[in-house]
């Protein structure tokens, strides 16, 4: 693999990377390729990036809600765009009613926006999993985050998988154990885990997925106690006991709507939002504490490891060939 470093004129770092992709799940995820769409919708990044920069005019977390899409997504039967189907009566239970998508998972909308912009350039052309794949690495450039060459090919599923989304999406209040399995049992290792729970440097929590730190934890009858004093504080008075479930603040507290390493610096310092976030840092002779201790101290090497496992998760599972479908409306499989 050859890892390119350039800087760009307004500096950012741009990481080029050229993969020749050999997964563990078989050669489907080899016929992934960088060039997949240059003969038949050669702007197909260009739209995707230019209709996401329209959207966080007016909603500045979109990018990593769309980030999160494409994580929901690949977890589950593979990057198949299965968690953009809505529910049809006898055929398709929806993955956006599991547990760790209703009420929470966002930016269908912008999916949808992007998809139609897409049919209007190169009808037919352009699979919903890759609109997912092409967002995903547009929302993290766009927030001041690595750049790197989208792997492109997959195919859409013909439905989705409910019971998978309840049950191998890792939870924010799960053991550190549990979600290295979770990762593992889709070919992602440790490094992999820590790098892309380095999404969290942006976007936002509800209340409902932390408050269990804040008060009673584990049983205890006392708050977690890996959590800093002062953030304990504020959180506490955001989301006090029996309050509402859905009031959000953000994942990194210094700097939100930014991708930088600074949700590695706030580990650090017990500012983790997420129980599986502090967990990293926190979790006793875990192999991950030396590894957020790397990317907390070195930006440009969580950089390139998190362009990396974003191949690298995209690379699981993807339908290919003739298998699944190109959709033409993502909510739906065609002639629905």
């Amino acid at each position: 693999m050859a890892v390119t470093n350039l800087p760009t004129r307004d500096g950012l770092l741009i990481i080029s990377l050229i993969a020749i992709v050999s997964s563990i799940f078989g050669t489907s995820s080899a016929q992934l390729n960088a060039t997949f769409y240059s003969g038949t919708c050669p702007n197909a990044s260009a739209i995707v990036r230019s209709t996401i920069q329209q959207a966080l005019q007016s909603d500045t977390r979109i990018g990593a809600s769309l980030i999160r899409l494409h994580f929901h997504d690949c977890f589950v039967n593979g990057c198949d765009a299965s968690i953009l189907l809505d529910d049809v009566s006898g055929s398709i239970q929806s993955e956006k009613n599991a547990g760790p998508n209703a009420n929470s998972a966002r930016g269908f909308n912008v999916v949808d926006n992007i998809k139609t912009a897409l049919e209007n350039a190169c009808p037919g052309v352009v699979s919903c999993s890759d609109v997912l794949a092409l967002a995903s690495e547009a929302s993290v450039s766009l927030a001041g985050g690595p750049s790197w060459t989208v792997l492109l090919g997959r195919r859409d599923s013909l439905t989705a998988n409910l019971a998978g989304a309840n049950s191998t999406i890792p939870s924010p209040v799960e053991s550190l154990s549990n979600i290295t399995s979770k990762f593992s049992a889709v070919g992602l290792n440790t490094n992999d885990l820590v790098a892309l729970s380095g999404a969290h440097t942006f976007g936002r929590a509800r209340c409902g997925v932390f408050n269990n730190r804040l008060f009673n934890f584990s049983g205890t009858g006392n708050p977690d106690p890996t959590l800093n004093s002062t953030l304990l504080s504020s959180l506490q008075q955001l989301c006090p006991q029996n309050g509402s479930a859905t009031t959000i603040t953000n994942l990194d507290l210094s700097t939100p709507d930014a991708f930088d390493n600074n949700y590695f610096t706030n580990l650090q310092s017990n500012n983790g939002l997420l129980q599986s976030d502090q967990e990293l840092f926190s979790t006793t002779g875990s192999s991950t504490i030396a590894i957020v201790t790397s990317f907390a101290s070195n930006q440009t090497l969580f950089f390139q490891t998190f362009a990396q496992s974003m191949i690298n998760m995209g690379n699981i599972s993807p339908l290919t060939g003739s298998n699944g479908e190109i959709r033409l409306d993502c909510k739906k499989v065609n002639g629905s």
